[in-house]
């Protein structure tokens, strides 16, 4: 895995866009990507059910590629140090739902994983910019969390421009992360904005040939990021 950084945009296919009953298959078919984002739902946190502990599991004898784990749930103090556990590259839990997100991100880490932070599109980033010295990633969700296939919310790219020069300052070291309504159509203003990694769903799976879209993808943010 890359670590936090400038160099290279990174791409992470979600899977939540792919066909659940062929996760193997999807998988091998990004296998040019940087990350292989996994969106877990748990009905509480978020009015969507997806997968769990046992899906990442598979996966991650299913693919070589890192698993970007999104923890939309509830307790995640509870449930964040089993993904790192099962071998997730990065484990991702929100703010809003962490009771103390310090002690997650520590316990994430001795688990051996990168630990991230979430914010919802309404949360604010300026109360946590102290708390994200003890992350590894920022993930500023650009559409409501819940569901795949929303439109792209260009209004919280200030959050992502805080956050690239909190880092660019020296203030704090962490791929910024964006998630949500992610593709050809904007992802260079998110890349011009500060992010690092860029997590497209439908973009990717929805596309003829998957691999070239994560491709096509990566070229447009590395054009953007040049400027």
């Amino acid at each position: 895995m890359n670590t936090p950084g400038r160099p290279e945009p990174m791409i992470a296919p979600s899977i939540l866009a792919a066909d659940f009953a062929r996760l193997g298959e999807e998988a091998d078919a990004v296998d040019n990507a940087d990350w292989l984002h996994v969106d877990v739902m748990d009905a509480h946190f978020v009015p969507n059910l997806t997968l769990g502990l046992p899906v990442v599991q598979s996966l991650r004898k299913a693919t070589a590629l890192p698993l970007d784990c999104h923890l939309m749930i509830d307790d995640p103090d509870r449930w964040a140090p089993g993904y790192a556990e099962a071998g997730a590259a990065n484990v991702t839990i929100h703010v809003e739902a962490a009771r103390d997100p310090v002690q997650v991100a520590r316990a994430i880490r001795a688990a051996g994983a990168f630990a991230g932070l979430s914010v919802k599109p309404g949360t604010p980033l300026e109360p946590y910019l102290e708390l994200l010295r003890e992350f590894d990633t920022l993930l500023v969700m650009t559409v409501e969390p819940g569901f795949g296939g929303q439109e792209f919310m260009a209004e919280v790219l200030p959050k992502v421009r805080l956050a690239r020069e909190q880092v660019n300052a020296g203030h704090l070291r962490l791929f910024v992360e964006v998630d949500g309504g992610v593709g050809a159509d904007t992802i260079e203003a998110a890349a011009e904005a500060g992010a690092d990694v860029f997590v497209a769903g439908s973009a990717v799976y929805g596309a003829d040939d998957p691999a070239r879209a994560v491709d096509a993808l990566r070229d447009r943010a590395r054009a953007a990021m040049a400027r």
